[in-house]
């Protein structure tokens, strides 16, 4: 298994250019000194905080996936899934402020990780003038859960991307898990799918 990790976090690695850097300078470079001293949860997590002057193809986040996977690291394994997922259809964070328990049908917290699949009102109308509401999972993002009465920022994976691409900055939509609304959120960024040049 140890060959197949290093493999795949070096094939991720090859991806990344060597002025990308974390908010604390790491870069690449730092990445493949943590691989030669065998430090591969440490290498995966700097892999996935390497941000800068670059975009992420779609292949970075699968071998990040396929690492995850073999490490057992559910967690950082779905994080990739949906970074991967976000090069496909385009990024959407909003900060979402779910209604306190005894006004939602919510008593528990939001899972963090992508797991619920609620319906929003996005804008779209009916015939009759009646919401149609579409569907989006829910990332939070920093946090594993967000309970009822909270607020955090999140990322939204829509099943219909095509349906999101009017949202702005600024735009709010409304959370339904069952007839009642059980929060909104603003939108704060809409970033379009990676086009990948030839």
């Amino acid at each position: 298994m140890c060959v197949d990790v290093v493999a795949t976090l070096e094939a991720a690695s090859l991806l990344v250019p060597e002025r990308a850097a974390t908010a604390d300078d790491i870069t690449v470079t730092d990445v493949w000194d943590y691989l030669a001293h065998d430090e591969w949860e440490v290498a995966l997590d700097l892999l996935q905080e390497l941000r800068g002057a670059w975009t992420a193809p779609p292949g970075f986040w699968e071998e990040l996936g396929r690492a995850a996977e073999m490490l057992g690291l559910e967690r950082s394994r779905e994080w990739c899934w949906w970074r991967s997922a976000e090069t496909r259809v385009g990024v959407i964070r909003a900060e979402l402020a779910l209604d306190p328990a005894g006004v939602s049908f919510r008593r528990t917290p939001v899972p963090g990780a992508g797991v619920l699949r609620p319906m929003w009102d996005i804008g779209h109308r009916v015939e009759d003038g009646s919401s149609e509401l579409d569907i989006a999972r829910v990332w939070v993002e920093f946090a594993p859960d967000l309970p009822p009465g909270g607020r955090a920022a999140v990322r939204l994976l829509p099943l219909t991307p095509a349906r999101w691409t009017h949202l702005g900055p600024g735009d709010r939509i409304t959370m339904y898990e069952c007839a009642v609304a059980g929060g909104s959120a603003t939108i704060l960024e809409v970033c379009p799918p990676v086009t990948l040049r030839p």
